[in-house]
């Protein structure tokens, strides 16, 4: 039976004595303990680890002479309140050196091996290795080039530890000690043509010892055949840099389909990437060549991103190619907010002329063609939300606005922008952003554009607000939350400029009284709630009626 009970355990030092002080929950009795060493020279305790098992607390610390001991305290002492003395004995002679003051850690994989953090030899590097503290031997070690913080911990078959900067997770798995083991010849029976798995599970590759101390060698060679076949470039991919430097659009897009065809690389992301590149070099020295076809063929791929590409959305603004700038909006994870920006003053600036002659992907976009009167009607019931204007206790704005019906019920159900426009903005409004670098951008738009885009964003609002769920229909939509975002966006950028405009003006007055009217809504359910958990308790009390219960009152 194993000890179950937490147990606390420090060390402390004090005139180059070591105390052990041991806190049992079961019995909440706190014990003492003076370390006494078993050779006569002094060593400082550097790092402990310990192990609990049914009668005694295993505590092994790792001392500044690079040598592990082993202190066995019982769990339940004879007299706790009195300073018991134990010595503690070497387990493991030199798995660090001497010298070393930081970086050295320890910890109990299970109860023969433990692992040890820290250099072996005064010169080295830190290493992490595997002992064997039943035949006192090395099973497996790996070299830390990075260094660590001295921390390591043991979870779950998985060592944690941090190398460098990062969070290091490396499984690991103690066999079952065996003096066959501990001297690295356990026979495994296995069938031919199969290999032995290592100790240590390397995550990046499938096969190889990336890890073990005695396959080294073996899998830097395997590591570096493939760094060397993955590097060199294919036929179709030499053939078509070649194509770009000279060749026409046509011959171009036919190299490519040929490369495209050939099964992709682990590294073909990179490669789709160096192929942009050319293209926009060759584009920037001869401004007449655009290989447009081409471009939007690489995107497609689904493999870049703007870091990969620098410079092609440019290019893309410097054409006012709105259908390759959705299609690097829908694609690209890491646009800069200024480039984003840019492309929201074009969508808002194009002509509707020229986007009828453009292709656009209108898959977000589900209706934004003129309703009927009867529409217009059934919105300005929406827009009231069941409530009486006059009956409420309105202010100054709903009295404006109560002037012109209108011009409100015509802002409120037809769409202020053509569905193509509709599917640009909708790609900016899916885009990722930081608002901190976004704003400073969006100063910059012109106040008739800040309008029009303040006008679409509340008409999705409106849209979104026709049923329950609060959702708008198409395959890909606009949320309620980035339509909201937006909207506070272009308010906390440009407010001083939009209340000037009578237009805009009255959009925001719009927006408040929906605003408005949607908490008396929300109020009102919640009253409505209230009386339903009424009814609801009302119901269990009826049915509750022919039971009975017997209580105990206690009298002081």
């Amino acid at each position: 039976m194993v000890f179950r009970h937490p147990v606390l355990i420090f060390i402390t030092e004090k005139h180059g004595n070591h105390f052990a002080y041991i806190q049992t929950f079961s019995s909440r009795t706190l014990s003492k303990y003076t370390l006494f060493h078993g050779q006569e020279e002094k060593s400082v305790i550097q790092n402990f680890t310990a192990s609990v098992d049914r009668k005694f607390i295993s505590l092994m610390s790792l001392s500044s002479d690079g040598c592990v001991y082993e202190t066995l305290i019982p769990i339940h002492p004879r007299d706790p309140d009195e300073n018991q003395r134990v010595v503690r004995s070497l387990l493991l002679k030199t798995v660090v050196a001497g010298n070393a003051r930081s970086g050295v850690a320890l910890t109990v994989l299970d109860q023969d091996h433990v692992a040890v953090l820290g250099p072996p030899l005064p010169a080295s590097k830190e290493c992490l290795s595997i002992w064997n503290t039943k035949f006192q031997t090395l099973q497996t070690s790996r070299e830390l080039p990075q260094g660590t913080s001295g921390q390591l911990w043991y979870f779950g078959e998985n060592l944690f530890m941090l190398h460098g900067k990062f969070l290091t997770v490396i499984p690991y798995k103690c066999e079952v000690s065996s003096l066959a083991g501990a001297l690295g010849k356990l026979k495994h029976s296995q069938d031919p043509g199969t290999h032995t798995v290592p100790h240590f599970v390397n995550w990046e590759t499938s096969r190889g010892c990336g890890f073990g101390s005695q396959n080294s060698e073996q899998s830097k060679r395997i590591l570096r055949r493939r760094k060397i076949e993955v590097n060199v470039p294919p036929p179709a991919f030499e053939q078509l840099l070649s194509t770009i430097k000279k060749d026409s659009e046509k011959d171009i897009e036919v190299e490519l389909c040929k490369f495209l065809a050939v099964k992709r690389t682990p590294d073909f992301h990179t490669i789709v990437g160096d192929i942009v590149l050319e293209l926009l070099g060759r584009h920037t020295t001869e401004p007449s060549f655009y290989p447009r076809n081409s471009l939007m063929q690489l995107i497609q791929t689904h493999v870049l991103s703007y870091s990969l590409c620098p410079g092609l959305m440019e290019v893309a603004l410097e054409k006012t190619d709105v259908q390759m700038l959705q299609l690097c909006l829908q694609q690209f994870p890491d646009i800069p907010e200024s480039i984003t920006c840019a492309c929201l003053k074009i969508f808002l600036s194009i002509s509707d002329d020229s986007l009828q002659e453009t292709e656009i992907n209108m898959e977000s976009v589900s209706d934004c063609s003129d309703p009927v009167q009867e529409k217009m009607d059934e919105q300005t019931e929406i827009l009231q939300n069941g409530f009486n204007a006059d009956e409420q206790n309105c202010d100054s704005c709903d009295r404006k606005l109560n002037q012109k019906p209108q011009d409100a019920a015509e802002e409120t159900t037809s769409c202020p922008v053509v569905p193509k426009r509709a599917a640009l903005l909708n790609a900016i409004l899916h885009s990722a952003y930081s608002e901190m670098f976004l704003l400073p951008h969006l100063k910059d738009i012109p106040a008739q554009h800040v309008t029009l885009f303040l006008q679409y964003l509340y008409f999705l609002y409106l849209k979104c607000s026709e049923n329950a769920t609060m959702t708008l229909p198409g395959l890909h939509p606009p949320t309620l939350n980035q339509i909201m975002d937006w909207i506070c966006l272009l308010l906390d950028a440009n407010f001083t400029v939009v209340v000037m405009i009578p237009e805009a003006k009255r959009l925001l007055l719009s927006l408040y009284k929906f605003v408005k009217s949607q908490i008396c809504i929300c109020s009102e359910l919640n009253k409505i709630e209230v009386s339903f958990r009424e009814l609801q308790k009302l119901n269990q009390e009826k049915n509750n009626r022919e039971l009975y219960s017997i209580e105990v009152l206690e009298l002081f």
